[in-house]
């Protein structure tokens, strides 16, 4: 009787040492100071004319060739700057839930006027877990908005891979546009 609780003792010794050891290692970052006013009033691009559709294909075709470059299968969109589907392609082979997503992502950076990756980041490394709440957000890369003349003329979405693919081709397809 004795022994076992001389092994209880231990063990309850052993994950509390554990425990005071993993957290001494990594610190808890600090939390962002969410009464913060800022000087200026953040993201905040006018929104232009739309994007014609040939000008949509167009961004489209660049996201399609660098995908195909890199051997990765994408779901692409381009919207308005309203956020509404301007055009959108499926490569053979791409992930079906994704058609849904890369169209959400465009829809996201278009209509508040970022990339969806700040979004994510707030989330993953600032701790704004309220971002969650917003209406039609979406916390992951892959979104980007098209600005043309210092105006938002739409946004571009990308979907079918991991977060950093799909980012890497809508940067790559944006820069069509953005100057």
């Amino acid at each position: 009787m004795k022994a076992r609780g001389l092994s209880a003792i231990a063990l309850v010794t052993g994950v509390l040492a554990t425990a005071t050891a993993h957290s001494q290692q990594s610190p808890t970052p600090a939390r962002p100071d969410l009464n913060a006013i800022p000087e200026k009033m953040p993201f905040n691009i006018p929104y232009g004319p739309s994007i014609s559709m040939e000008r949509a294909q167009s961004v489209v075709q660049a996201a399609i060739t660098e995908a195909r470059k890199r051997g990765w299968e994408m779901n692409v969109a381009v919207v308005d700057p309203n956020g509404d589907l301007k055009t959108f392609s499926r490569m053979d082979g791409a992930q079906l839930a994704s058609i849904k997503i890369s169209q959400h992502k465009a829809r996201v950076a278009a209509r508040f006027r970022r990339p969806t990756r700040a979004f994510e980041d707030a989330v993953q490394k600032s701790g704004f877990n309220y971002i969650l709440t917003l209406d039609d957000v979406v916390a992951s890369r892959g979104g980007i908005p098209l600005v043309e003349d210092g105006r938002i003329i739409g946004a571009i979405g990308c979907s079918g891979g991991a977060g950093s693919q799909d980012e890497t081709v809508c940067t790559v397809a944006a820069k069509t546009i953005n100057k």
